[in-house]
């Protein structure tokens, strides 16, 4: 497998989704839906709600998705967190013009307190039923010490399952469907449709099965992959916080007496799982089972991956019925989230602002190329691309502009074309002892700037920083990229 970047100088995004055309949305943590359409994002955004976002840490805007019939009715749905850090689940609709929406169609579905300031959860899926499932996290703190995710009264540490056709214009802008398994409990939130998860940030719907797969981060000692079949009739309890993963841990003191505890069969036990870190980040990033038709050695595989180590992973299960996972050969740093195209084709998001595509590993002899354009260098025949941001006090990031001198050399420049703020150049050393290739800059700025080499042939990344008020150090890396 290989990873094809279709951009690195985005904003930061959690995710890529589609409308049921050749668009995608990518829903930034800032709060801008924005629209790529034949290789670029659209100018304007297509939803701005960073009036109403906080995106600090864990928080911003999580999750965009589109109602089913969405080219009859222009529904679409977003979760996001407010200006004092609360959950909210919204729906918009779409303008005259299909690529804005309509900022004053707002309808609150959801606006929930939160215990502290992360965890908030936030996928939004429509199901194979119609039905709108919403991913909630426990509401933070070290293993859930209100029990949030256990109790039935509270909707934090859970999925819920809504009806979003029912009521559809009278507030609350949903029903609960009688179908769920908490609705006729006394006490309980009717809207539940699963419980006992610490951090559901990314689930998905195998849309040739049905089956619901559920990537919930962990604590410290395991991430974990969760299945629901499409035969469920919901409420899994999937055992956090009295395990995690497969791990007793039973940390949680305030429970109330009912609730299982470790060792009971009632409690749902993860398909596949890792070993989680107190030393080190790790994050496990659901995914998608592909059914796509340009990696047909993938179809039926579970993707999924881990922000903090960037690995990405094909899952299946085994004639015996057990799960194993294989690591595929791309990276993505500060992987953040999958999305999938109208075709099923495997996209990849990232909080470094990469979009990324899932493709077949190049034929040999024919690596990938980068393209250039008017804010990226190509050099040594295309095997590295280049690009730099700067940051003007007072003003966001902007793309610097690119200037090519040869194979090897180029510049970019910020405020004018003649100021040269910086010159790059990536040298073959594959025919000295290192066998790598060296990457030298120099700089006239003293402006927030960061450069990103990326060898398009692996996927390989390094980026380089220069912090506002500091004169550019000569930056001299003979070690950057290895030739092989």
């Amino acid at each position: 497998m290989a990873l094809e970047t279709l951009s690195d100088d985005l904003p930061p995004f959690t995710s890529v989704v589609n409308a049921g055309d050749d668009r995608l949305f990518l829903p930034a943590i800032d709060g801008r839906i924005l629209i790529w359409d034949r290789g670029a994002v659209r100018p304007e955004p297509f939803l701005d709600l960073r009036p109403l976002v906080t995106a600090i840490s864990e928080s911003g805007l999580q999750s965009v998705v589109f109602h089913p019939r969405y080219t009859a009715n222009g529904f679409f749905f977003v979760y996001y967190t407010d200006l004092n850090g609360r959950p909210v689940l919204a729906r918009y609709r779409v303008s005259d013009h299909p690529d804005r929406a309509e900022p004053s169609s707002a309808a609150i579905l959801l606006h929930l307190g939160h215990p502290s300031g992360s965890h908030f959860g936030g996928q939004l899926q429509f199901g194979p039923d119609g039905y709108l499932y919403v991913g909630i996290g426990d509401g933070g703190d070290h293993y859930d010490p209100w029990c949030n995710a256990q109790r039935l009264d509270d909707v934090h540490g859970k999925i819920l399952r809504l009806d979003v056709d029912a009521q559809a214009d009278e507030a609350p802008f949903y029903a609960i469907p009688p179908t769920n398994p908490f609705t006729n409990v006394a006490g309980a939130r009717g809207e539940i449709w699963a419980r006992g998860l610490r951090n559901p940030w990314r689930f998905t719907f195998d849309r040739a099965t049905g089956d619901l797969y559920i990537g919930d981060v962990g604590e410290s000692a395991r991430e974990e992959i969760s299945l629901q079949p499409a035969s469920s009739r919901g409420g899994e309890n999937y055992g956090w916080a009295r395990y995690e993963g497969t791990q007793c841990i039973d940390r949680v003191g305030t429970c109330p007496s009912a609730v299982p505890t470790c060792g009971d069969p009632a409690l749902v036990a993860p398909i596949l799982e890792y070993p989680g870190s107190d030393l080190t980040c790790n994050a496990v990033m659901g995914g998608y089972v592909y059914r796509g038709a340009a990696i047909p050695g993938l179809r039926g595989a579970y993707l999924f991956g881990d922000y903090c180590t960037g690995v990405i992973k094909a899952a299946r299960r085994r004639d015996d019925g057990f799960w194993t996972s294989e690591e595929l050969a791309p990276k993505l740093e500060t992987l953040t989230g999958f999305g999938e195209d109208v075709t099923g084709e495997i996209y990849l998001a990232s909080r470094h602002g990469v979009l990324a595509k899932l493709v077949s590993a190049q034929p040999p002899g024919n690596p990938p190329r980068c393209s250039r354009d008017e804010t990226k260098l190509c050099l040594n025949q295309g095997r590295f691309r280049v690009a730099a941001r700067w940051v003007e006090p007072g003003a966001e990031s902007r793309a610097a502009r690119a200037v090519t001198l040869s194979d090897d050399t180029g510049y970019f420049w910020f405020l004018g074309r003649t100021n040269v703020e910086l010159v790059i150049k990536v040298l073959d050393g594959c025919e000295t002892p290192l066998e790598t290739y060296w990457v030298f800059a120099a700089g006239l700025t003293d402006l927030d700037v960061t450069l990103t080499v990326t060898d398009v042939s692996t996927g390989a990344e390094r980026r380089y920083h220069n912090a506002a008020g500091q004169p550019f150090p000569s930056l001299q890396d003979t070690t950057a990229f290895p030739c092989r």
